[in-house]
């Protein structure tokens, strides 16, 4: 897949090779953060960012909607494992997590990111129906949304893992 986006970075092409999904996702950044998250963390949440990826990608009928739900789906995942709570919602694994802490007495989570968790999630669920059913006033998901979930949810996943590690949290799963 290098040789691939190097010759598309060469060529100025507006697309690249991220996981298995030839993408509009052009920034390094990006690519390395979704491409990390896929290949650490649980099945679930692999499965969880390829399918935000391939439902973003798709040329004939992308579904940035359904993209968002699985991208902010991975993070609660990662949390489900991170806390040892695999059936709990994203909000029930974060107070979880908020009560884990570092032999130094550290929160896991600095408050400003779990206030960010938090906002992230408050957007995926609110009534405009993102991961709820559609509503009259549904808010409309564009690719702009999706693309920007996806690289923020794979970036949140990989801050997860590796404050874990940091603070020797040891997850309940990660496969």
């Amino acid at each position: 897949m290098f040789l691939l986006n190097h010759l598309l970075t060469e060529e100025y092409a507006g697309y690249r090779v991220v996981g298995d999904e030839l993408t509009d996702i052009t920034d390094e950044h990006e690519i390395s953060a979704i491409e990390t998250a896929l290949d650490s963390g649980t099945k679930a949440s692999r499965t969880h960012l390829s399918h935000a990826l391939s439902l973003l990608s798709d040329r004939k009928m992308p579904d940035y909607r359904n993209s968002v739900k699985e991208s902010i789906s991975a993070v609660e995942a990662v949390c489900q494992a991170i806390s040892g709570k695999p059936n709990a919602t994203l909000n029930d694994c974060l107070s979880a997590i908020r009560k884990k802490q570092a032999p130094t007495s550290d929160a896991f989570l600095h408050p400003a990111f779990d206030k960010a968790i938090d906002k992230l999630f408050a957007y995926t669920s609110d009534a405009g129906g993102i991961r709820h059913a559609l509503t009259e006033e549904g808010s409309s998901v564009s690719q702009a949304d999706a693309k920007f979930m996806l690289a923020t949810c794979a970036a949140f996943v990989n801050y997860l893992w590796a404050k874990a590690a940091e603070l020797g949290v040891k997850p309940a799963q990660k496969v």
